[in-house]
């Protein structure tokens, strides 16, 4: 092989082969010398096995992959991709020969594996695809139709989208475009930052892959060939956020056992057999869980498979009384055999956003916004996806499987596109994708990037780089609205001097999130104060028991979060009468008045990301700046945790005049083994908001022996 594996000053892995396979093959085998524990981890949750090596904590997500049946779509998608596009498939597979041939050496460089027991399996052509399906299926949060379904029961149908919002369990991003006419060099800038859960190692990998044929930088997710989201090609730049389409259903089913043990389910043609079958879940100190996997002409059971009732006395099997609901689940890969695996190759070689453009029209899963940006000019801002055409009622709530208004049109819906006028924004706001869906972020993401790239028409990367920092909290206004109304009270309900105080400084403070920030830290306090009262008005008490549905969807139906990313909506409008709203702000004000003063923001909002194996040592993780809603996003769940979850798994700038006055950064670093240099040397510039520079220059990067 002609392979060779170059690293930056960073430890980030430029790569060069003959050809794209052998390219590929560099690929993977490099990620899996880099990352194996978490590419193991991922499979593993790809296949519903982690709870082999994880334990019992792990049977919720296991049971969901299993009966969602997400190993058995990637496989159908790659046999699909084997018949219609075979220079791919072979592509794909030369990927996993990599990872195959790297994980030993990386599992021997990986102290998880001894902790778990766990050894190194061996990845299939159709796994990528697999772990593509698995890092995306929740992304769509079909979740939240369960819980409109139990808001409009148990509250009523009048307050269905009373929380409509960017809610708990979503990943989203900012991006934007900066058009030649607007920058310094007279070149386009690319820049943006995708939120997601944060992981330890990250979810994104930078990396360096060229070959005869292209020479492309970007992010890549381990696990999956090329860059299917963030690249620079040189010619060419590209980057998505995810579009908030909404593109998966949920079918109210109507099951009956058969006397063969066999299942039918009630469709809109009568009863039809759904298919059955077990699979047993093996479980690291317990015993093994059997659990039922059934199909119908919809979809995959999630929900409600073990609600079958115990025939009544005198009852035979496959009568009427035999019968129960459940719920399925209908996600296009699943029915079209299709995952857009054939656009990563194409993005490696465009040159020009029509090339761009062109290769996205094959795109399927998830549904994203795209900008890109080219070096003779070309702009694209446009949707790329598959959302299937149907019912609206199909996005909002559970509908009936026997009902044939909910079935899905043969062609999904074609995609909006938009000009580009000096720059363009895409942060999960309601817009060029708001006939796609549902429910969007707050626009206030959106609105505060457009606003300061207004404030130039001379930006350089350097200066592009500092919008994401901003901390700027626009979400801020309605609670202070009412913490100023808090002290026009009428007799009777006048603040306490301590209360005022804390009023005063809340009125005067800058809105600024900044990790140092006792203000932000006040309001962050009174902000918590405000949700858990709210969350606990009787009002909401219909609310507050547990949703019937698997552990795995509570992200989605706990209502404290749902207050708490929805408190601008409700603070003004919302089963909560006006009065009772100003007298809960105004105790607020005093519950923090009588307290401890609050410390700077940084010191209760700290980083928290995700570990299959979490690290005893919880006091490493540093604070932060930002909210929910600034540019510089670090979700927490405010009145119940300020630790944050949920922040920028990558930042990057794209520069189309000098590809090498680019620059990017990871959460932590280019490794993903314990003690290795480059295992979390980028963090400190990510938390100060800085990247790291693009090298492309070969003379400039070392080159691994052996």
């Amino acid at each position: 092989m002609s392979i060779e594996v170059y690293r930056d000053a960073w430890g980030v892995p430029h790569l060069r082969a003959a050809d794209p396979d052998e390219l590929a093959f560099a690929q993977g085998r490099v990620t899996a010398r880099d990352r194996a524990w978490q590419l193991e981890v991922e499979r593993h949750r790809a296949q519903g096995t982690t709870a082999a090596f994880l334990g019992a904590a792990e049977l919720g997500w296991d049971t969901f992959a299993r009966r969602s049946r997400l190993a058995d779509t990637a496989r159908l998608c790659f046999e699909r991709l084997e018949r219609d596009d075979a220079t791919t498939a072979a592509w794909v597979r030369a990927y996993v020969d990599g990872v195959n041939d790297g994980l030993e050496e990386g599992a021997g460089r990986a102290p998880e594996f001894e902790r778990t027991g766990l050894t190194p399996g061996r990845w299939e052509p159709w796994t990528p695809l697999a772990v593509w399906l698995t890092t995306h299926i929740l992304f769509a949060g079909f979740p939240t139709k369960l819980w409109r379904e139990e808001v409009a029961r148990r509250l009523g149908e009048e307050w269905t989208e009373l929380f409509a919002t960017d809610g708990p369990g979503t990943s989203g991003s900012n991006g934007w475009l900066i058009a030649g006419d607007r920058t310094a060099s007279g070149a386009a800038l690319v820049a943006g930052d995708p939120h997601r859960f944060i992981e330890a190692p990250g979810v994104y990998q930078q990396i360096r892959l060229a070959c005869p044929s292209y020479d492309v930088v970007g992010i890549a997710v381990p696990g999956i060939p090329g860059l299917a989201h963030f690249g620079h090609t040189g010619p060419v730049a590209w980057a998505i956020t995810n579009a908030m389409a909404d593109y998966q259903d949920l079918y109210r089913e109507r099951l009956r056992r058969l006397p063969d043990g066999g299942v039918e389910a009630y469709g809109p043609e009568g009863r039809r057999p759904a298919t059955t079958h077990t699979e047993t879940i093996e479980v690291a100190g317990g015993e093994p869980v059997v659990v039922e996997v059934i199909e119908t002409d919809r979809g995959p059971v999630i929900i409600g498979v073990d609600d079958e009732p115990g025939s009544e006395p005198g009852s035979e099997p496959g009568s009427e009384s035999c019968g129960w609901e459940a719920v399925s689940l209908r996600y296009p890969p699943r029915v079209t055999g299709e995952l857009g695996f054939g656009v990563l190759p194409a993005l490696l070689r465009a040159r020009t956003v029509a090339d761009v453009d062109t290769a996205l029209d094959g795109w399927i899963e998830p549904v994203n916004v795209v900008l890109a940006a080219d070096t003779q000019g070309g702009l694209l801002h446009r949707v790329a996806g598959h959302v299937p055409v149907r019912n609206r009622a199909n996005s909002l709530r559970i509908v009936p499987a026997w009902d044939p208004a909910h079935a899905w049109e043969a062609a999904p819906a074609p995609l909006p596109r938009a000009e580009v006028d000096g720059h363009a924004v895409m942060a999960n706001a309601r817009g060029l994708a708001g006939p796609l869906g549902i429910e969007f972020a707050p626009p206030h993401r959106a609105e505060r990037i457009g606003t300061l790239l207004d404030a130039s028409a001379d930006w350089t990367p350097e200066t592009v780089a500092a919008v994401h920092r901003d901390t700027d909290n626009p979400s801020a206004a309605r609670l202070l609205a009412a913490v100023a109304r808090a002290g026009d009270a009428g007799v009777g309900t006048v603040l306490s001097p301590a209360a005022s105080a804390v009023r005063d400084r809340l009125l005067a403070w800058d809105r600024r999130m900044d990790a140092d920030s006792t203000d932000a830290g006040l309001y962050a306090a009174v902000r918590g104060a405000v949700v858990r009262r709210l969350a606990a008005h009787e009002a909401f008490a219909a609310l507050r028991e547990g949703a019937p549905y698997p552990e795995v969807f509570r992200p989605w139906l706990a209502l404290g979060p749902r207050v708490a990313y929805a408190l601008e909506t409700l603070l003004v409008a919302g089963p909560v009468p006006a009065g009772d709203v100003d007298r809960i702000v105004r105790k607020a004000l005093d519950e923090v008045g009588a307290g401890e003063p609050p410390a700077a923001w940084g010191v209760t909002h700290r980083l928290a990301p995700w570990q299959a194996l979490p690290d005893a040592d919880d006091a490493q993780w540093p604070g932060l700046g930002g909210d929910h809603d600034c540019v510089l996003s670090t979700s927490s769940v405010p009145g119940w945790t300020d630790r944050s979850a949920r922040a920028s798994a990558a930042r990057y700038v794209w520069d189309l005049a000098d590809r090498e006055r680019s620059g990017w950064i990871v959460p932590f670093g280019a490794s993903g083994v314990p003690g290795d240099p480059h295992h979390r040397d980028q963090l400190p510039l990510w938390l100060r908001g800085e990247l790291a520079p693009v090298t492309t220059d070969w003379q400039y990067l070392t080159k691994e022996q052996g």
